[in-house]
Formats: C-alpha cells, sequence, structure tokens
C-alpha cells in the first residue's frame, strides 16, 4: 500500500517497457480491493508525459472500462495521435489481463500568452483547526467490520480536511455542494509534470461522494453501488501541490442511475488551478431477502 509520500512519487514514475509501452504497479492508492480511479488515471497522464518535451497538459478526459486488478501490473500504451506547433495530443491505453481498464486522451500546449479571468474562489473556512481525515476515521474505527479496520486507518500521502464531513455510517441527506482543502508535502520540489500528476490522482477523492450526499447515501452505509465512470480534468495554472489546495464540488443532477460532479481546485491564494468533471455509477442495491 502506498502509506508515504515517496511511495506515491514513486507510483507515478513508470517503467518504460519499449517505445511508447510503460508499466506501472497496480498495487497501493486508497484502497487494495481494486485499483483507485485517480491512480489509473494519474499513471496514465504521466505514461502520457513521458512521450512529450516542453509541453504541459492543459485537458485530459479518460473513461473506466473495467475495475483494476491491485495485484498485477498496469501496462500503458501511448498512441503519439498528434504533434502540432503549438498542440500535442496523446491517447493512452491501460491494460490488465490482455483486456483495456480505461482509455485517455490528454492534450498538451506550448506556454502562450492570453487573456484572463477566473470565477473567484469560494469564502470559506481555512484549513487551519480543521479535522484531517486520519483523525475522523481513528474516530469511527470500531465501526468498521475488524479485518477492514488496519487498510481504513493506515497512514495517507495526501492530508485531507473537509469543511463539512457527513458521518459516513449513519449520514442524513445534504447539500451536495461541499469542499476539502487538501496537500502533499512533499510535492515541494517536483517538477511541473508530476505536480499536474498527483493533482490528478487527488482529484478522485470525494468527488463521486458529491452525488450522493442528497440522498443520504455512502459507500460505508450500504445500498448504492458506486464506480467512476470517466473523469475529465483540465489545468488553468501552475500547480504547488505540496501548499494547501480548495477542492470545491458539486452535483448538479443524479438519474438513470449515475451521478454528475463537477470540482473547482483553488490554491489558498485564491487562483483557480484546475477544474474536475465525473459521472459515475450511483445503482440501487437490494438488500437479500
Amino acid at each position: 500500500m502506498t502509506d508515504t509520500v515517496e511511495d506515491l512519487v514513486a507510483l507515478m514514475d513508470v517503467e518504460q517497457l519499449e517505445l511508447d509501452l510503460f508499466r506501472g504497479t497496480g498495487s497501493g492508492g486508497e484502497t487494495s480491493v481494486r485499483i483507485f480511479g485517480g491512480h489509473v488515471v494519474a499513471q496514465a497522464l504521466s505514461a502520457a508525459y513521458r512521450t512529450v518535451k516542453n509541453r504541459l497538459c492543459h485537458s485530459l478526459h479518460a473513461y473506466f472500462i473495467r475495475p483494476g486488478d491491485p495485484s498485477i501490473p498496469v501496462v500503458y500504451s501511448v498512441d503519439r495521435a498528434r504533434d502540432g506547433g503549438s498542440f500535442t495530443t496523446r491517447r493512452v491505453i491501460a491494460l490488465q489481463h490482455g483486456k483495456q481498464i480505461l482509455n485517455l486522451s490528454a492534450s498538451f500546449q506550448i506556454t502562450e500568452a492570453g487573456w484572463q479571468h477566473h470565477h473567484p474562489m469560494p469564502q470559506v473556512t481555512g484549513p487551519e483547526g480543521l479535522d484531517e481525515r486520519r483523525t475522523l476515521r481513528q474516530q469511527n474505527v470500531d465501526r468498521i467490520p475488524e479485518q477492514y479496520r488496519k487498510d481504513y486507518v493506515r497512514p495517507r500521502p495526501i492530508e485531507i480536511r473537509e469543511l463539512a464531513p457527513i458521518d459516513h455510517f449513519n449520514p442524513q441527506p445534504a447539500p451536495d455542494l461541499n469542499h476539502l482543502w487538501f496537500r502533499m508535502h512533499h510535492a515541494a520540489g517536483q517538477s511541473p509534470q508530476m505536480q499536474h500528476c498527483l493533482l490528478a490522482y487527488a482529484s478522485d477523492m470525494n468527488l463521486l461522494g458529491s452525488s450522493l450526499r442528497p440522498h443520504g447515501l455512502t459507500w460505508f452505509k450500504g445500498g448504492v453501488m458506486t464506480a467512476s465512470l470517466d473523469h475529465a480534468m483540465w489545468f488553468h495554472a501552475p500547480v504547488q501541490f505540496d501548499q494547501w489546495h480548495l477542492y470545491t464540488m458539486d452535483s448538479p443532477f443524479t438519474g438513470g442511475g449515475r451521478g454528475f460532479n463537477r470540482g473547482a481546485i483553488y490554491s489558498q491564494e485564491g487562483r483557480l488551478v484546475a477544474s474536475v468533471a465525473q459521472e459515475g455509477l450511483m445503482r440501487p442495491v437490494r438488500a437479500p431477502r
């Protein structure tokens, strides 16, 4: 499991097997049951970056096709779709057991000047004084079946502080709009490309939960089957993920067994650095009779 910052950085450093063919570890991340979605998105972006020079990603779009198996590596095949004068396009296929588990397209751009504006950061409580994720989990560890407790409270490399955390075991309907602060101390000194990969990894945290909140649902309570279906991300400004960032999330729509979620990521100084969108499965699960 990925218990330290150094491990998470290493997780992004995919191994080159052949020209445009890379391998990343499947173990690590947020869960030992299956590969965390942000894990495979970030590794796919890292593989794409290995084929691009002097350009940074400005957008990525991914589809989750099959659950990832954390017991074996993931192979990433990069297609050099286009190298243009200003933009570079890459398509990445993630493979396990000979089958696709994720498709990702990413676009990279040279540095250019242009008109600027962005929506202001919401005025919310800062991260100081808020409980850290691990603290809240320690307080609830007795509510988890014993076989899952070690994984539930193990140290994690990304520090998360929610502004309005819900009770995962007895949730009440809550507004879909929610906020958290997150950072990763040892992201300091990492390259701009690695900053993007680490933020892409973190962008999958808590996002799908936005569509569950109005319905009083959580993964821990049961009664709902969830899975990320796709993930899109746009990078707007340089990222320094060792510093606090505000992740503002909402869910404008749920229906048809799916929930649509959006996110905006701001630096603590109030600059919009990234935007995120994701649709997830929200399928009712009936208790066995």
